[in-house]
Order: C-alpha cells, then sequence, then structure tokens
C-alpha cells in the first residue's frame, strides 16, 4: 500500500467532508492511479480543478501519482491568467455560453435575463447535456457533481445552493459575470438573440395595451416573442443589480 499526501484549496473544500477541509491529509493507495482517479475518489469532479501540482510541479491530469507524492489541487482560477504555468488546459476558461439541466430551469431564465447565452430543456437526459456541452463548447451547470466526473466533461461546475438568487450570485462570482451583463438581449423563453423593433409595430399586435413613456420594444430573432421595459423590469433590475454587486 502506498501513501500520498494532499491538499485542497478554496470552494473545492465543498465536497469535502469537515474533516478533510483545509488540512494536508493522507490517503493510501495501489499501484499508480491517475491524479484525476485520485481527484474524484474523493469526490471532486475534475472540471472543478484548474491546476494541480505535485511536489510542486504542475502535471496534467494523465499524471500518476507515486509513493509519498505531495500534492496541491486549486479550483479556478477565473481572475488570473496562469497558463505559464498550468498544463491542464491551454489557457484560462472563459467561456460564458451554458447548458443546464433539468434542476436548473428557474437559473437558465434569470440567466438569459442577464444576457448569458443558456440552453436549457427538461427533457435533456445526461447523454444529451454531456453532447450539448462538448459539440458546442458550453460549460455545463448541474446539481449532479457525478455527472461532471465523466470522462467527456472538459467544462462544468456544480451548483452548490438551492435558492435562486444565490444560485445566480454564485454563478456569477465563479465566472466573474458583473461587468458583461447584457440587458433584453437574450430571449428568456427560447434562448434566441433580441433586436429593437420599432413601437408602432408592437402596437398593431397590442392595440390596446398602455406603454410608459420611453418604452423600449424588443422581439426574439428565432421565436418572434415581443418584449418591453417598464416599472417591473426597472425595479428588478436595481434590485437584482444592487444584490449580486454588494455580496461580490
Amino acid at each position: 500500500m502506498n501513501i500520498a499526501f494532499i491538499r485542497f484549496y478554496e470552494e473545492l473544500n465543498d465536497f469535502l467532508p469537515f474533516s478533510k477541509q483545509k488540512i494536508l491529509y493522507s490517503i493510501y493507495f495501489r499501484d499508480n492511479p491517475s491524479i484525476k482517479a485520485i481527484i474524484e475518489s474523493e469526490g471532486i469532479p475534475h472540471t472543478e480543478v484548474d491546476l494541480v501540482l505535485i511536489n510542486g510541479h504542475s502535471v496534467t491530469f494523465q499524471e500518476k501519482v507515486n509513493d509519498n507524492d505531495h500534492i496541491s489541487v486549486y479550483p479556478k482560477f477565473e481572475l488570473f491568467d496562469i497558463s505559464s504555468i498550468n498544463v491542464i488546459r491551454l489557457k484560462p476558461l472563459r467561456e460564458t455560453k451554458f447548458v443546464l439541466d433539468v434542476h436548473l430551469g428557474k437559473l437558465t431564465r434569470y440567466l438569459r435575463m442577464l444576457g448569458f447565452d443558456s440552453i436549457y430543456d427538461n427533457g435533456f437526459t445526461d447523454v444529451e447535456l454531456l453532447r450539448v456541452s462538448m459539440q458546442e463548447n458550453r460549460t455545463l451547470l448541474t446539481r449532479n457533481r457525478k455527472l461532471l466526473m465523466r470522462k467527456t466533461v472538459e467544462r462544468g461546475y456544480w451548483i452548490r445552493n438551492d435558492k435562486i438568487f444565490d444560485q445566480v450570485f454564485e454563478v456569477f462570482q465563479r465566472f466573474d459575470l458583473t461587468n458583461t451583463i447584457k440587458w433584453f438581449s437574450i430571449c428568456t423563453i427560447c434562448n434566441g438573440n433580441l433586436h429593437v423593433v420599432e413601437e408602432e409595430i408592437v402596437r398593431k399586435q397590442f392595440p390596446e395595451f398602455k406603454f410608459y413613456p420611453n418604452t423600449f420594444f424588443y422581439q426574439c430573432d428565432q421565436c418572434n416573442h415581443t418584449y418591453w421595459n417598464g416599472s417591473h423590469c426597472e425595479r428588478f433590475e436595481k434590485s437584482m443589480i444592487e444584490k449580486i454587486l454588494n455580496r461580490l
């Protein structure tokens, strides 16, 4: 039986029992498993990891672990460029297109409302989620951590929280999205792109509706759904942005 010593940093500790959090602890293994196998045996999906050091050297997930190795495992570095030392990925993960699992429908709507390309279908199977993530280079957001341990997943994140505002804040913090919000740019229904339309066109569609002064109108390129800003949008925008910025 071989022994190695490992420590997980920052939010990777969310996956660990309290007795293993934020400390260097020993692990036991046979033969020479890959570092990816070691990490996932501790319950941490490889998609959550951005940098692994073995005895002070940056390694890939395929690196074999040997007796008495000292291992440090770090989460994603969204705010720092570590490409000069990182050999797991060629460049920092800055992709902001998402695909979400069946448990995250409300989060999908909020992300679209804030201007982020987000694919969702409550009929998607795990296989379909993985296919969309891989083929369209989308980050998979899921409440199922085991799904992120699939070998084909390159981009993924496990949503920790249950409440919708906490989920929105979590994604914003994790992917550093605060400065890339684009209101009225994504359809909340189908994820199509919105474009500005003239007021006269909308008034023909809704002849009995009384609009607020200085209202802007938008229509989806894909499903033709029409949107306009109003007092409820202004209240939502102000409260949501203020809450996110204050927490960040």
